[in-house]
């Protein structure tokens, strides 16, 4: 499996990278023959654009959202008209999975009408429990946000990687951390600051989670354009003895 950092920008586009999206690629044979399977982790503000770098997105499988803000979900609305007015004309749907509502907040999104909305370009699904999606085994797992908000454990070829969408501490964390070969977790905010309570992690949190979790490696993400990055990274290696690291947009993590 095969993590590409799209963008890691938190709560809107930076200077460096656009809003929350990853491209997850494994190989698989689904009985027609071995291709290359892609899903997205979210597909925030500024996200379709820099994901053309790295994959034709006509190529991508399936679309995961955490939540409903807009540096979660925002671009879905250009994936829309790239899927419904290409010149190689109207595309399959595809699926994308999210909380309840996310079929009407695309349609609202685009000021299209609730009905059909995007629904006859992307297969809307709710979260409900566990699904596959090619190679890929996908637990989400409610966290701690003011929107209903989930984190993602993704599984292919034998390695998992722990997602924790938008949260505070919370026991939902805990379980994306278990284990995870690949923590990839939130720090929007810093220790000592006068922080809102049950909206986003510090760097210390997403260290502790980690340790906690016993998560093989942890990478930072989501830092917002007007904090320091280091910040974050110093804060989780003080309490995480394992691999730590900033995500940068074009990073590629094999696993």
């Amino acid at each position: 499996m095969r993590l590409t950092v799209v963008g890691c920008s938190g709560s809107y586009p930076g200077p460096d990278s656009p809003a929350s999206c990853y491209l997850l690629e494994a190989e698989h044979d689904d009985g027609t023959g071995s291709r290359t399977w892609r899903v997205l982790l979210d597909l925030g503000s500024g996200a379709l654009g820099a994901l053309q770098r790295y994959a034709d997105p006509l190529a991508v499988d399936a679309v995961l959202l955490s939540h409903l803000h807009a540096d979660h979900c925002l671009d879905l609305a250009g994936f829309y008209v790239l899927r419904k007015y290409h010149p190689h004309g109207p595309q399959p749907r595809i699926p994308v999975w999210g909380p309840v509502g996310t079929a009407d907040r695309m349609a609202r999104a685009y000021d299209l009408p609730v009905d059909p909305g995007m629904t006859e370009e992307f297969d809307f699904h709710e979260w409900d429990g566990p699904v596959q999606v090619g190679p890929f085994a996908v637990e989400p797992i409610a966290v701690d946000h003011p929107v209903p908000a989930y984190g993602l454990r993704v599984a292919a070829d034998g390695a998992t990687v722990g997602y924790s969408g938008d949260t505070g501490p919370c026991a939902g964390l805990d379980a994306v951390a278990k284990d995870a070969d690949l923590l990839l977790a939130e720090a929007s905010f810093r220790s000592g600051d006068a922080n809102p309570p049950r909206l986003h992690l510090t760097g210390t949190d997403c260290g502790e989670a980690a340790a906690r979790g016993r998560a093989q490696r942890l990478l930072l993400t989501h830092v917002p354009p007007w904090f320091d990055p280091q910040d974050a990274l110093a804060e989780a290696r003080a309490v995480y003895d394992g691999p730590a690291s900033l995500a940068r947009a074009g990073q590629v993590h094999d696993l």
